[in-house]
């Protein structure tokens, strides 16, 4: 999967899921996607938190965008999330948690990135081994599913699983012949408090750390069904 900006829950139940998780940093940056942003709760209702960038472009690959690492824009973002959830139950802890992660200093998104997803991971006790796909030895000319067939085989992958959006990217019968069992990941309807309003789902996991505990996040990682792929 790509690397995004504090993502929403299924991208950590599909990293928890399995035994390597492949950051795909060698890909092209897509705009108004999820790479540089998340949504966050606004006043009950879904707004963006973003990362700032410095050179980004739908023709350059995420590994080769920087990010703007001014204190002022940094300091911005926190005080936001202090303005937004600081009566929040686990604000404390989640709020140095975020401070660490945007203030880490790394002026390359991929490895920006990189690094918030090893700051989740250490904060929810996910011990996934993390492959930076740009990393690997392959055949970068490959795409799409091909280019994905070629790192399982470079990982000696028996398994793959992707997010249940992925169905109609990726063929069952494909990675069959490769000796390979697609599987997709469907996140159950998971609903928490927030601030006694209406539930707002499908935010980043900022939303889901700053009102439930990581006992309470580690039994969400688990509710999931697993689809094979056709």
């Amino acid at each position: 999967m790509q690397p995004y900006f504090m993502p929403y829950m299924g991208y950590w139940q599909l990293l928890a899921a399995v035994d390597r998780y492949v950051v795909y940093d060698d890909v092209n940056f897509i705009k108004q996607g999820w790479v540089n942003r998340n949504r966050i709760l606004v006043n009950g209702k879904p707004g963006y938190i973003n990362v700032p960038m410095l050179g980004a472009g739908s023709n350059r690959k995420i590994n080769e965008i920087g990010v703007n690492n001014d204190m002022r824009l940094v300091r911005k973002n926190l005080r936001m999330i202090g303005n937004l959830y600081g009566k929040a139950p686990y604000y404390r802890e989640v709020s140095a948690l975020l401070e660490a992660v945007l203030s880490c200093g790394k002026d390359n998104l991929a490895e920006y990135l990189t690094e918030s997803i090893k700051a989740v991971c250490g904060y929810l006790g996910i011990g996934t081994e993390l492959v930076i796909s740009s990393s690997l030895d392959k055949d970068c000319s490959l795409k799409g599913q091909d280019k994905v067939l070629e790192i399982c085989r470079l990982l000696g992958a028996d398994e793959y699983y992707n997010a249940i959006g992925g169905r109609e990217l990726y063929s069952g019968g494909a990675f069959a012949e490769k000796g390979i069992s697609l599987k997709f990941l469907q996140t159950d309807d998971l609903e928490y408090a927030q601030f006694g309003q209406g539930f707002v789902g499908n935010l980043s996991i900022i939303d889901v750390m700053m009102f439930n505990s990581v006992r309470e996040i580690k039994e969400m990682l688990e509710k999931y069904t697993l689809v094979p792929g056709a």
